[in-house]
């Protein structure tokens, strides 16, 4: 029984997405938004919007979960990307998440020509929503042989030395693979991945952003940051060198947690990204797409004010399962 109302749910959840997609139309002003996967092109994808719990959230019972509850094609994975060559046959993931089972499924149903294929997995950091979902590489899911997981040198030595991370590196589950600071490691002749740090809550890993190169094109991902100003870098110039910025949008706005000190979870909020960048030219706001929503944050509600006070900014929302072409 429990098998065959899983089953009935992850049609509903699948179907509702694709449904979803199959009705999309991509916006000029925004490029790379697309919905449908290119024959030859590489392209990334995103396999999940949601923070760290997924949305809804366990026992969760307001308002803003309810949805979620009643409708499973309402449910969102944990923010997570997919990275697919045509060209080589490979994929790539970055962030292993809770939800890992769901989103390589979602990213077969998508592109089922790579269907089982693996080529790595890079990791931002070590918080729930981040690394866990490795545990099915191991033998008692997938008994995966020699995975390459690409880390930063904290989340390697968390990795080797804490289990149960660290059987799947003495059973060779996993392939532990060194990245540093600002240098891109190459993928593919055509395809580099540059790790970035940035500020958060470091308490057993670095911190870090990707920039995804495929040939000329580059796409930033922080799906973790604290404040734009605690970071040493300049969002203004960094926007600037890329194409596409799939950035923390964990909080919409200052008070969403009722009796909580938002100070002390020091995510940028949406709005106060909007005002920060509220200067530049539409050109470079249209790169901006948030991502990595906790389950309280209004933008998860489609046709919300909150969502189109993102789209009059000349920002956007990420959407589950749309495709991002990387091709020239």
């Amino acid at each position: 029984m429990t098998s065959n109302r899983y089953k009935k749910q992850m049609v509903a959840i699948l179907s509702g997405y694709l449904l979803f997609f199959a009705c999309q139309l991509p916006t000029p002003a925004h490029p790379f938004k697309h919905n449908r996967v290119p024959a030859k092109d590489p392209y990334l994808t995103v396999l999940g919007i949601a923070q760290d719990a997924g949305y809804p959230q366990a026992n969760c019972q307001k308002s803003c979960c309810t949805p979620a509850w009643e409708n499973p094609a309402n449910r969102r994975f944990v923010s997570c990307l997919g990275l697919v060559d045509p060209a080589s046959g490979q994929r790539w993931i970055f962030d292993a998440t809770p939800d890992f089972p769901d989103q390589l499924h979602l990213l077969d149903t998508l592109d089922p020509r790579f269907a089982g294929t693996i080529s790595g997995i890079f990791l931002t950091h070590a918080h729930i929503g981040h690394y866990t979902g490795l545990m099915h590489l191991g033998r008692e899911v997938m008994g995966a042989q020699a995975i390459p997981v690409y880390t930063m040198p904290r989340m390697d030595t968390f990795l080797r030395t804490n289990g149960p991370w660290d059987q799947l590196v003495r059973l060779h589950n996993i392939d532990v693979r060194p990245l540093q600071n600002g240098q891109e490691s190459a993928i593919t002749d055509a395809l580099g991945i540059t790790p970035i740090r940035v500020p958060h809550r470091d308490e057993y890993s670095e911190t870090v952003g990707f920039i995804i190169r495929a040939n000329t094109h580059r796409v930033l991902f922080i799906p973790d940051i604290d404040k734009w100003e605690r970071w040493d870098q300049d969002l203004n110039e960094i926007l600037n060198s890329v194409d596409l910025a799939l950035v923390d949008g964990s909080f919409f706005a200052d008070g969403e947690i009722p009796n909580r000190d938002m100070s002390e979870i020091p995510h940028p909020f949406i709005l106060e990204t909007i005002e920060r960048l509220s200067s530049l030219p539409d050109s470079t706001k249209h790169k901006v797409r948030f991502i990595h929503f906790n389950h309280t944050n209004p933008v998860l509600q489609p046709g919300s004010n909150a969502q189109k006070e993102v789209e009059a900014a000349g920002m956007t929302i990420a959407s589950q399962g749309e495709i991002i072409n990387l091709g020239d």
